[in-house]
């Protein structure tokens, strides 16, 4: 029999608390459209009381539209030295207006008295308060039992009385956390059973759910055990990111529960959107991709010759566990040119392009795509880019403009001055010769300026496009500042966004071409905007 489970993720909250994982408000608000998308039921967007970042992330997040998901904010029970009605984290919650909100409390009777420095029964106090007072706000109310298995294996009345009054301050769903990740299947099994017992005696209406980190290595494992056990909601991150050894790897998760466990639930009807998922979340922290992770690592499905090569080629069962397409990655044979001519395909579809598979433009795209990538390219935080690759292998690309060449220069007279940035460039556009120079803030920000100045005048509508983010990975330390660098440029208009990408072992050099490639991926989609008006 089919089972529905709920996926609760909290990438932009306990994932952000990994080391050198950091993410804008706009990085955010992307990965929850993608998160959306995908078919995440829940997402948790942070904890509007504890920084400004979070306070923006959800006042932005007031007007966008989320398709599915509905987005969770995080908190603690009040302070016991606050009326509850004064208390500024629990109002921070109200303000942050979301139909979801996640309530922590001490499970563990050590961190009441050492942490929290009050006595067991004021603790016992705050939670139900703190949930009876958020329940008519909101649409459902969660409650995280942190430390739960630790506090269990303490002291497990106490813990299930705290899980008592959750239930008394209406919580719909009580999360059991493994938060110092220690837990190993075999002692989590038979604390469910008990807590499961325990709602039963009460005679209570609530789901139940996991939240595990990986600090053992077993929060996958603990949380599908969990989940086999009748637990209805599974927390966890994109690529297990969280703090320490991270959380329970969504990644892993949900394809388990889809394609092994016979469960039901909106990101498993769209699986194939998981490699996708996975990639954007990397690009826009800027970290490395594991390319050995399970199910969305690029080497997941990447065979390497011998008895292996010849046993997929003939039946792809013989050394794959899932076909990769399902999970939306791709089979990898390393010393064959067939590799990726269904991924290029099946990007085409979703570009407008028609061209067919056996078409010998697929794998001359195939061929390119695996030099660029060689070289350091990366397409899945710059699908514009991608376009414009398979437009140009077409023939399909227009020529907007051609550069003459262009020239950046940093200048810093005084110490305690900023530097003083002018690039000059040379355009042949409409068959003339346009040469313009600009100051900026930086050799990118100035050679921005200058190519929109050469521009404009040919293309008015370029006024319009605004560059919102730029990042830049150096692909490899060990040339020091001679590495390659990838450069990744997010850019807006009236009616979209879309990202670029640059590679080179000149920054300047990767920097415009992930510029130009913005400026043609505008130019080609106002020409397509035009013409279906016509």
């Amino acid at each position: 029999m089919t089972r529905k489970v709920q996926i609760y993720d909290t990438t932009l909250r306990d994932g952000t608390q990994a080391e050198n994982f950091n993410l804008s408000v706009m990085d955010k608000i992307r990965i929850s459209h993608k998160l959306d998308d995908l078919g995440v039921d829940y997402i948790e967007g942070g904890w509007p009381g504890s920084n400004p970042l979070a306070v923006e992330y959800f006042q932005a997040m007031q007007s966008e539209n989320l398709k599915h998901t509905k987005l969770a904010a995080f908190g603690a029970t009040r302070m016991f030295s606050n009326p509850i009605e004064k208390d500024k984290s629990t109002q921070a919650l109200l303000d942050a207006k979301t139909p979801v909100i996640t309530i922590f409390g001490k499970s563990w009777d050590i961190h009441v008295y050492d942490a929290l420095r009050i006595e067991l029964e004021d603790n016992l106090l705050i939670i139900e308060e703190t949930l009876s007072y958020l329940r008519p706000h909101v649409e459902k109310l969660f409650y995280d039992a942190e430390h739960f298995f630790d506090g269990f294996k303490k002291n497990a009345e106490y813990a299930l009385t705290t899980l008592g009054k959750a239930i008394d301050g209406g919580a719909d769903c009580l999360i059991l956390c493994d938060t110092n990740g220690g837990m190993l299947p075999h002692e989590v099994q038979p604390i469910i059973v008990r807590v499961q017992q325990f709602i039963k005696e009460r005679g209570a209406n609530v789901d139940l759910g996991i939240h595990a980190h990986n600090d053992s290595d077993t929060a996958v494992a603990n949380s599908l055990l969990a989940l086999s056990l009748g637990v209805e909601q599974v927390q966890g991150t994109m690529n297990g990111y969280g703090e320490r050894c991270g959380n329970a790897n969504l990644t892993s998760v949900i394809p388990a529960l889809g394609l092994k466990m016979d469960y039901q639930c909106k990101a498993v009807d769209n699986i194939d959107k998981l490699y996708g998922a996975s990639m954007l979340v990397d690009e826009l922290a800027n970290l490395p991709h594991n390319k050995y992770q399970p199910y969305v690592g690029r080497s997941a499905f990447a065979h390497k010759g011998g008895i292996h090569v010849s046993a997929v080629k003939r039946n792809p069962l013989c050394y794959e566990h899932i076909e990769p397409e399902k999970v939306g990655n791709i089979r990898r044979i390393l010393i064959s040119d067939q590799a990726g001519k269904s991924n290029v395909v099946h990007k085409a579809q979703k570009f407008g392009i028609d061209i067919d598979s056996s078409s010998p433009i697929v794998a001359s795209i195939v061929a390119e795509l695996k030099e660029l990538e060689n070289q350091g390219f990366q397409y899945e935080g710059a699908e514009a880019s991608f376009e414009l690759l398979m437009r140009r292998a077409i023939g399909a690309q227009a020529h907007y403009f051609t550069l003459k060449g262009f020239r950046a220069i940093n200048s810093k007279r005084k110490m305690d001055e900023p530097p003083e940035t002018e690039a000059t460039i040379r355009l042949e556009v409409a068959g003339q010769e346009v040469h313009t120079a600009a100051m900026g803030d930086g050799p990118v920000n100035a050679l921005d300026r200058a190519m929109r100045k050469a521009l404009t005048r040919f293309y008015p509508a370029l006024d319009e496009v605004e560059l919102i983010d730029y990042k830049v990975r150096v692909l490899s330390g060990q040339q020091g500042t001679g590495a390659r660098v990838r450069v990744l440029i997010e850019s807006r208009d009236q009616y979209e966004q879309w990202g670029t990408v640059g590679v080179s072992r000149n920054i300047i050099e990767a920097s415009w071409q992930a510029l130009v490639d913005s400026i043609n991926y505008k130019l080609m989609r106002d020409e397509k905007r035009s013409a279906e008006k016509e």
